[in-house]
């Protein structure tokens, strides 16, 4: 296995600067170095034809002077190529956290969420959405409640009236509850005016603006349940995660979609329930326990490869 002096294992992090997309690589590197020692390196990359001539010439700059990487992470498109110009330089094992746009035998494995329905050849593990580096941690208070807001999307509409009736009916109906809401960089300027304007006791209105970075992982290691409108999906991964009770606030749905349908099914499950006016959500609010994806493939990389001796020989038989 290709360690540093010190005998951690070295993990390559290929990031493309999208939040989402970073999040993801982040969670499985979280979850590897919870269950080994392990020196994680963030590099950024950028670019589509250098990288492909890179891939093809066998000469990647960007690793020069580094620890040879064991693992080489990577989530988003612009990350495919880079992950495999790596690989074919330095060595390692390439991991995709998402269906590819190349052919997924490329990589040594590709983490698929299984609203993607692949159903292809080549190495990979289904996931339950997509990674994130949250943990089931901390007090989860049942009498503390958040609530966070998007905004419309490519995939969703937004309806600002009905949004803010669901709101308030859902404070009015649980008045022991003390509920903070928040928004996103996609929710329209009327719809916080209209949350601040709630006359209701049990809230408070935290706009994103005036929260620092890791604000919303404190509030859900320390909240019961969470609220979340149902553009939203990768929060609604996130609250899961946290062991959170998980509800959703119905937005208008524009056309359906892979990632939509991953939340009908989610529904469908009982793992979340949707908010309603005659409060049956009430009876089926609940955590679940053990959506911990990044831990469950972190297990299987440290099972199927880091536990061996020769990280650069060892192949996948079946997954």
């Amino acid at each position: 296995m290709n360690a540093s002096d010190s005998g951690n294992t070295i993990i390559w992090r290929l990031t493309d600067g999208k939040p989402g997309h970073e999040n993801q690589s982040l969670g499985l590197a979280r979850a590897l170095q919870r269950i080994r020692r392990c020196q994680v390196i963030d590099i950024p990359v950028s670019g589509k034809l250098k990288p492909f001539a890179q891939w093809l010439s066998g000469i990647w700059p960007e690793g020069m002077g580094l620890p040879t990487p064991d693992l080489i992470l990577g989530a988003g498109h612009r990350t495919h190529l880079p992950i495999l110009a790596a690989r074919r330089a330095f060595g390692g094992k390439a991991i995709l956290m998402m269906q590819p746009s190349l052919p997924v035998g490329l990589f040594d494995l590709c983490l698929i969420p299984e609203h993607d329905r692949y159903q292809g050849g080549g190495r990979y593990l289904q996931t339950r959405g997509v990674l994130n580096p949250l943990q089931a941690i901390g007090d989860h208070r049942a009498e503390e409640s958040l609530i966070m807001l998007g905004g419309p999307s490519k995939h969703c509409g937004w309806d600002n009236q009905k949004l803010m009736q669901n709101i308030t009916k859902l404070l009015a109906d649980n008045p022991t509850i003390h509920y903070t809401l928040t928004t996103s960089r996609r929710t329209p300027a009327e719809s916080l005016q209209s949350a601040q304007l709630i006359d209701a006791p049990n809230l408070q209105v935290v706009p994103f603006q005036n929260t620092a970075p890791g604000w919303v992982a404190n509030q859900m290691a320390n909240v019961g349940s969470a609220w979340i409108s149902e553009d939203s999906v990768s929060m609604v991964y996130e609250a899961l995660t946290a062991r959170l009770a998980v509800g959703t606030l119905p937005v208008p749905i524009k056309r359906q979609n892979r990632v939509s349908n991953g939340l009908q099914q989610l529904l469908a499950e009982g793992m979340v329930v949707r908010f309603d006016d005659h409060q049956a959500y009430q009876r089926t609010l609940h955590p679940v326990s053990g959506f911990i994806e990044a831990d469950r493939c972190a297990e299987w990389i440290e099972a199927n490869w880091l536990s061996q001796t020769d990280l650069g020989h060892i192949a996948i038989d079946s997954i």
